[in-house]
C-alpha cells in the first residue's frame, strides 16, 4: 500500500519515458534524483529555502556538484530519508 505526499510528485524512471513531454517540469517545480536507483521526484522550488532541504543541497554540492545529465539535481540520500524530509516540509 502506498501513500502520496502532497506537494511532491514522484516521476516514473527516465529510462521508461518515451516522450519529451514526460520530462517536462511544471513552472515552480524542480526535478531531483534520489537514491541508488536515481528515482526522479519533482518538488516545489519553495523547498529550496527550507533549512532541512538546504542540508541536502550542501551534501549534493559536495558529492556531485550541481550538474545532472537529465537536467535535475542529484540528492545523495536514500529515498526513505528524502521522503521523510520532504513530508515534514509539507506540514509547514
Amino acid at each position: 500500500m502506498g501513500f502520496r505526499l502532497p506537494g511532491i510528485r514522484r516521476a516514473s524512471p527516465v529510462a521508461n519515458q518515451a516522450s519529451s513531454k514526460a520530462l517536462e517540469v511544471p513552472k515552480g517545480y524542480l526535478a531531483v534524483y534520489v537514491g541508488e536507483r536515481m528515482k526522479r521526484f519533482v518538488i516545489p522550488i519553495s523547498y529550496l529555502v527550507q533549512p532541512s532541504f538546504q542540508d541536502l543541497l550542501s551534501q549534493a554540492e559536495e558529492e556531485f556538484g550541481y550538474d545532472h545529465p537529465m537536467g535535475g539535481l542529484t540528492i545523495p540520500c536514500s529515498e526513505d530519508v528524502f521522503q521523510h524530509i520532504t513530508s515534514s516540509l509539507n506540514v509547514i
